[in-house]
C-alpha cells in the first residue's frame, strides 16, 4: 500500500508587489532582480495570514479531491511562519476546515517542508494509521525579512499550496531526504532568545539572513544527486519523467539541475517569476498550477523536489 494524490489547491495573497514596486523603496531595479533570479514580481500578505491562505488551499484541495473535510485523518503543515508558536498551523486549519476528525501537526523543514509532511503522511498510510490526509505548504515570508536588505528581502513571497493524500495501490513510488544541520548558518532566521529572571533579552526580533553561493553550491549539488537516487531505485532514466517540479527558489539553480541531468527545461515548470521563493508553498502551489493547466494525464511520472533552510532537501518519485 502507499499513496495518492487525489487533489490539490493553492492560494495567494491578492496583493502583487513587483520588481518596479520595489525599485521604488530601495537601491534595486528589475533587470538587477530578473537576471539574477527570474524572478519579476511576488505576492505579500496585507490581512492574510499563513493559517487563512492554508485553510483556503486547503478548502481547495478538497473540493478538487472530493473528500468532506470530515473524511480528513491527519492534516501536516510545513511552515516556518505560522501565526503562533502554539497552537500549530495545522490546528488552526482543522479548526477552519471543520476536519474534526483529523489529528494535525506542523513540520518545519523550511523549503522541503511539503516534501517532508508528504513523506511523513505516506509513512502513516503505508502502517495502516492513516487513509486520508491533507498536506500544506504555507508561508509568509514577508514578516522575517528586512526590507532594507535588497540582497536577500527581493527573493520571497507569501502563499500556501495543498495536496489531498489517499491510500491506494499506485501513486507515491519512492523518496528520498536528509539534512546538513553543519550546513545551517547559511540560511537562518532566530527566534526569541532567552528572557527570563536569569538572563534579560533586548527582545528584538531577527530576520533572515542567507549565504547566497553557499546556498546556490548546496542546491545544485544534492538536488541532482537526490533526483539519481530516487531515478535509480525506481528503475528509471531522467528522460523517463514528464514534470520535475522543484522548488522554486532562482530559476539558475533550476537550469544547472537541469543541466546536471541532461533534460531540457520544458520539463521544468515555473512558477518563480510571478510567485518568488514561498519556501514550503512554492513545491504545491507550482502542483497545483501545473495540475489544473490540465496536462498531467493518469500514469504520467513526477518528481518533486525540496531543498533549503536547515539545510534540508527532499524528494519524491510519483505516478500520477
Amino acid at each position: 500500500m502507499t499513496s495518492r494524490i487525489i487533489g490539490t489547491g493553492s492560494c495567494l495573497p491578492e496583493t502583487v508587489v513587483t520588481n518596479a514596486y520595489l525599485s521604488t523603496i530601495m537601491d534595486t531595479s528589475d533587470e538587477w532582480i530578473s537576471s539574477r533570479t527570474g524572478i519579476r514580481k511576488r505576492h505579500l500578505v496585507k490581512e492574510e495570514t499563513t493559517a487563512s491562505l492554508s485553510i483556503e488551499a486547503g478548502k481547495k484541495a478538497l473540493a478538487a479531491a472530493g473528500v468532506a473535510a470530515e473524511e480528513l485523518d491527519m492534516i501536516i503543515v510545513g511552515t516556518l511562519t505560522g501565526d503562533y508558536v502554539t497552537p500549530s498551523t495545522a490546528c488552526e486549519v482543522q479548526a477552519g476546515l471543520g476536519a474534526v476528525n483529523a489529528v494535525a501537526f506542523d513540520i518545519n523543514a523550511a523549503c522541503s517542508g511539503f516534501l517532508f509532511g508528504l513523506h511523513t503522511v505516506n509513512a502513516y498510510i503505508h502502517s495502516g494509521m492513516c487513509r486520508t490526509a491533507l498536506v500544506i505548504g504555507a508561508e509568509t515570508l514577508s514578516k522575517i525579512m528586512d526590507w532594507n536588505d535588497r540582497s536577500t528581502c527581493v527573493l520571497f513571497g507569501d502563499g500556501a499550496g495543498a495536496a489531498v493524500i489517499q491510500a491506494d495501490e499506485k501513486g507515491l513510488v519512492t523518496f528520498d531526504q536528509g539534512s546538513d544541520g553543519e550546513k545551517g548558518k547559511y540560511l537562518a532566521c532566530r527566534d526569541r532568545t532567552n528572557n527570563n529572571p536569569l538572563v534579560q533579552s533586548d527582545k528584538v526580533l531577527a530576520y533572515t539572513h542567507m549565504d547566497g553561493q553557499e546556498v546556490y553550491k548546496f542546491a545544485v549539488t544534492y538536488v541532482p544527486a537526490s533526483i539519481q537516487k530516487v531515478l535509480g531505485e525506481a528503475g528509471l532514466q531522467p528522460e523517463d519523467i514528464k514534470y520535475y517540479v522543484l522548488h522554486q527558489a532562482n530559476l539558475r539553480i533550476i537550469q544547472a539541475v537541469a543541466k546536471r541531468l541532461k533534460v531540457s527545461m520544458d520539463k521544468f515548470p515555473i512558477s518563480l517569476d510571478h510567485c518568488g521563493n514561498v519556501s514550503a508553498g512554492s513545491v504545491p502551489i507550482l502542483l497545483d498550477e501545473v495540475n489544473r493547466k490540465g496536462i498531467l494525464q493518469k500514469g504520467d511520472r513526477i518528481i518533486m523536489s525540496g531543498f533549503g533552510g536547515g539545510l534540508t532537501w527532499g524528494t519524491c518519485l510519483l505516478e500520477w
